[in-house]
């Protein structure tokens, strides 16, 4: 595999664009299986409970790849991490075009995340190593623009998909948008590392992560921003089976309705820009953490008093994630800020955090709504209310 071991290449500046689909290519693969669950469960004759896990061990292979690509690139350089790990994301995808049992979707799904996730890390690393944290900031926030309106749009493109030519082309999306990301990181990607590749032992790159979870306030902050995402996964997970059983829609009316739940986070996180230098990261939290029990409150009571229907399902969960869109950029920088250096490091460490957390309610929440519809509202309240103490804990930690 090619890599550059030229420094003078550092300064050659990586696209924007490049570095968007770097960034982008992970959430498209994540969100863009969630509404053709249904049909993949009837098209292999298997439980909606594995073909739920291609969602779950999907986000567990994404925290887990995110903890130990950091120190593969430190040590190693960005181009050869990225690129073998881009090549497992296509395979992935390949897998998956072709799968003709349950097992092989879900080894799709694994290789896809073990790829995918050196993308979205090493875009922000590039960045950062390219034009510093002063002159990165603009950029990023670009780059967080892209994997927002990915995450939003991916279920609606994989629900037409879907009806128009099968569920196989959600996996050549994700196939082929890997494919063109990988081919421009070859010509335009240099390595950015340079001199500042880590000269020490891989295990002790790995052991700053101790230094991370002694703080308590990051602890606290990290959960309260984990509680929050968990609600999102749990939703996704459940929410496609919901419409096809009992709603009897498709997956183009899941990626129809869907647009309102992401809509709110993005709402949600333009506010939270906004206002929160204003009013301070603590408070901004607590309004988020009320804003989204409110709305898993709300769901609980259409549930009770009316029908099941469109509405009563997205509309609260729209209000749900708006409020997560305040909570999640204000626990992030909360818990980051609480630690002493090894900046990435934490962020990395809040990143598995979420994943292995959110994947583990998310598979766990679909048992539950079997025995009753009213417990997907009833766990989003618990995530809200456990969110609350843990932004209260970590104020409280400082």
């Amino acid at each position: 595999m090619p890599t550059a071991t030229n420094t003078s290449s550092v300064q050659i500046k990586t696209p924007v664009l490049l570095l968007a689909g770097m960034a982008i290519a992970s959430p498209v693969a994540l969100n863009v299986y969630a509404p053709v669950m249904p049909v993949l469960a009837e098209q292999f004759n298997t439980t909606p409970f594995t073909i739920q896990l291609g969602y779950t061990f999907y986000l567990l292979t994404l925290a887990i790849g995110q903890l130990i690509s950091g120190p593969l690139a430190d040590r190693y350089g960005r181009r050869p991490v990225f690129f073998w790990g881009f090549l497992l994301h296509i395979i992935g995808g390949l897998i998956g075009i072709f799968a003709f049992e349950a097992w092989h979707l879900l080894l799709a799904r694994i290789l896809q995340a073990a790829g995918g996730c050196t993308g979205m890390l090493l875009a922000r690393s590039i960045i950062l190593d390219q034009h510093g944290k002063d002159k990165a900031a603009g950029m990023l926030g670009y780059i967080t623009m892209g994997i927002a309106t990915a995450q939003a749009v991916a279920p609606t493109i994989g629900g037409y998909l879907n009806l128009a030519v099968g569920w196989q082309s959600v996996f050549w999306v994700s196939m082929l948008l890997g494919t063109v990301v990988w081919l421009g990181a070859l010509f335009r990607l240099p390595e950015t590392a340079g001199h500042k590749k880590d000269t020490g032992s891989l295990l002790s790159s790995f052991t700053r992560y101790k230094s991370v979870l002694s703080s308590r306030s990051y602890i606290y902050c990290a959960l309260s921003a984990t509680m929050a995402a968990s609600g999102f996964f749990v939703f996704m997970n459940s929410s496609p089976f919901i419409v096809d059983a009992i709603l009897k829609g498709n997956s183009a009316d899941y990626g129809n309705w869907f647009l309102m739940v992401a809509g709110g986070f993005w709402f949600g996180s333009l506010v939270a820009g906004r206002i929160s230098a204003t009013i301070g990261t603590r408070r901004m939290m607590l309004f988020g953490c009320g804003i989204s029990g409110g709305g898993a409150l709300l769901m609980l009571a259409l549930f009770t008093l009316q029908p099941l229907s469109f509405t009563a399902l997205f509309l609260p969960m729209a209000i749900f994630t708006f409020g997560r869109g305040l909570i999640q950029p204000n626990a992030q920088a909360a818990a980051v800020a609480s630690t002493t250096g090894a900046v990435a490091t934490a962020t990395g460490m809040l990143g598995f955090m979420q994943l292995t957390i959110g994947s583990l309610v998310a598979q766990v929440t679909p048992l539950l709504i079997g025995i009753s519809l009213h417990m997907l509202p009833a766990v989003l309240v618990g995530l809200a209310l456990i969110a609350s103490v843990c932004a209260i804990k970590g104020s409280q930690s400082e």
